[in-house]
């Protein structure tokens, strides 16, 4: 297993590891299979989403953020709840197919961390699936 590290420098933001994902395919020399990406963290998740226009990124944050407000009705001591409920939505893993030794995404697609209650550093855990 492998992990990537992620520096975020604001309390919710979505970062392209997309780069990242991709060269740990290429140096482990996987051709066929899959890549199970996790995040360990109950305030931050992972997504695929579009990677063309960075607008699309800071829509997702903002509309998050009318959809689950910082304040609210919420119990939790600590004072991010939203942020929690938001990582669920998102959800803590991917499973993304792998060929010819390149993640399979679409023609706009990117792989995006999701930290909801920065900044912090975050891992995300990769483990690689060879075909059978």
């Amino acid at each position: 297993m492998q992990q990537i590290d992620v520096k975020t420098g604001s309390r919710e933001e979505l970062v392209d590891i997309t780069d990242k994902v991709q060269r740990i395919v290429a140096e482990s020399g996987l051709e066929e299979g899959a890549l199970l990406l996790f995040c360990a963290h109950t305030t931050a998740a992972l997504t695929v989403n579009e990677n063309a226009d960075p607008s699309v990124m800071r829509d997702i944050v903002v509309n998050m953020a009318t959809l689950v407000p910082h304040s609210g009705d919420y119990r939790h001591a600590e004072g991010n709840s939203d942020a929690h409920i938001k990582s669920s939505l998102f959800g803590p893993s991917l499973l993304l197919v792998v060929s010819r030794g390149q993640v399979v995404l679409g023609t706009w697609q990117g792989v995006y961390f999701c930290e909801f209650d920065g900044p912090r550093s975050r891992k995300v855990w990769v483990q690689l699936l060879p075909a059978a």
